[in-house]
C-alpha cells in the first residue's frame, strides 16, 4: 500500500514538473512571437515611412540630390553583373549590346552604373537620379493595357520619352542620308561634324549633358554622336529634338520641323544659361543670311551640302 502511495506521489510530481515545463515553453513561444511581430511591425513601419516620404513626390523630388536617393537605393551602384552566365559563358569572352561602340571601354557593367559611374558617363553626361526618376506615387494603379491613356506611365518607372532622348532611332531620313549611319559613315569620312560644324550648332545645352566635352570627344570619334543618336536605340522611332536657332540657318522651315519646339523641356534648362536668339532672315540688301560675330564664311561646297542636308536634318 505504501508503495502505491509513493508511486502516486511521484506521478503527481512528474505531472507538476511537466505542466510547469509546458507553461514555460508556451511563455517563451509567446515572447518569441511578440518579438517577431514587433520586429515585423518596425520593418513595416520603416517601409511605409520610406514609401510615403515626401521626397518621392513633387515638388520635393525635383530638388532631391543623388546623396539623398542613394542613402536608401545605394544598391543600384553597389552591385556588379555576373562574370559568368549560368550556362558557363564568361562575360569577358562576349560583347554586350552596349559594348559594340568604340566609346565604351572596360568590363560589362550594370544599367545604373553605365549612366552614372563609368568613365564615359562621367566624361560626357551629367545625369542625376531625378533626371530620369520623377517620383513614385503608390496611389497610382496600373490600368488594363487596353484602358491605359497615352499619358499614363506606371509608377516607379521612367517616362519613355526621357529614355528616348538618348535611345531613339537614327533619323537618317530627315537628314537626307541614303541609309543609317553604319552604312553611310564612310561617305562622310566617318565624321558627323563634316556637316554639323555648320548645321544645328546650338546643341546639347541641357543640364544632363556636358556640351563642351561632347563637342571635343565628337571630333575624335563619330561613335560619341551616334551612341546617343541611334547607336544604342531601344525604340523604333527617333526623338523630336527641339530645333534651336543657329547662326546662318535657313529662314524656311522644313515640313518635318514645323511642329518642333525651339526650346528644351524647362526642367532640363535649370542652371543652363539661356541660348541667345539668332536672326535667320536674309539680309534685304544682299540676300545673304547675317553672320554671328566671329563666324567664318563656309566654302561654296560646304554651303551647298548644308542646304541639302538641313532640309532633312533631325
Amino acid at each position: 500500500m505504501k508503495a502505491l502511495e509513493q508511486l502516486d506521489v511521484d506521478d503527481r510530481g512528474r505531472a507538476g514538473v511537466s505542466g510547469w515545463a509546458i507553461q514555460a515553453g508556451l511563455f517563451l513561444a509567446l515572447m518569441v512571437c511578440a518579438v517577431v511581430v514587433s520586429a515585423g511591425d518596425a520593418a513595416w513601419d520603416r517601409y511605409h515611412r520610406g514609401k510615403w516620404d515626401p521626397i518621392h513626390f513633387k515638388p520635393a523630388i525635383e530638388q532631391a540630390t543623388d546623396d539623398q536617393c542613394l542613402a536608401c537605393h545605394h544598391d543600384v551602384l553597389g552591385t556588379k553583373p555576373r562574370t559568368q552566365s549560368p550556362a558557363g559563358v564568361k562575360a569577358s569572352s562576349v560583347l554586350a549590346w552596349y559594348q559594340t561602340l568604340d566609346t565604351y571601354t572596360g568590363d560589362q557593367d550594370t544599367f545604373h552604373r553605365r549612366h552614372l559611374a563609368t568613365p564615359f558617363a562621367r566624361q560626357v553626361m551629367d545625369l542625376k537620379c531625378n533626371t530620369c526618376h520623377q517620383g513614385s506615387d503608390p496611389r497610382e494603379q496600373s490600368p488594363a493595357a487596353n484602358d491605359a491613356p497615352a499619358s499614363f506611365t506606371l509608377r516607379k518607372t521612367v517616362h519613355p520619352r526621357t529614355c528616348q532622348l538618348c535611345h531613339g532611332q537614327f533619323n537618317y531620313q530627315v537628314m537626307g542620308l541614303p541609309e543609317s549611319w553604319p552604312q553611310s559613315r564612310e561617305a562622310f569620312s566617318n565624321n558627323c561634324l563634316l556637316c554639323h560644324d555648320g548645321i544645328r550648332t546650338q546643341r546639347h545645352k541641357v543640364n544632363y549633358l556636358r556640351a563642351d566635352a561632347i563637342e571635343t570627344a565628337g571630333r575624335q570619334s563619330s561613335d560619341v554622336c551616334y551612341g546617343c543618336h541611334g547607336g544604342r536605340s531601344w525604340y523604333r522611332s527617333s526623338y523630336p529634338y527641339p530645333r534651336h536657332d543657329w547662326p546662318g540657318m535657313d529662314k524656311e522651315v522644313p515640313d518635318w520641323a514645323r511642329d518642333r519646339p525651339k526650346e528644351s523641356d524647362p526642367r532640363f534648362l535649370l542652371g543652363i544659361p539661356a541660348i541667345p536668339q539668332v536672326a535667320a532672315a536674309s539680309s534685304p540688301a544682299t540676300g545673304e543670311k547675317p553672320k554671328a560675330a566671329g563666324e567664318k564664311s563656309l566654302p561654296k561646297k560646304t554651303k551647298s551640302r548644308q542646304t541639302s542636308v538641313e532640309k532633312g536634318k533631325k
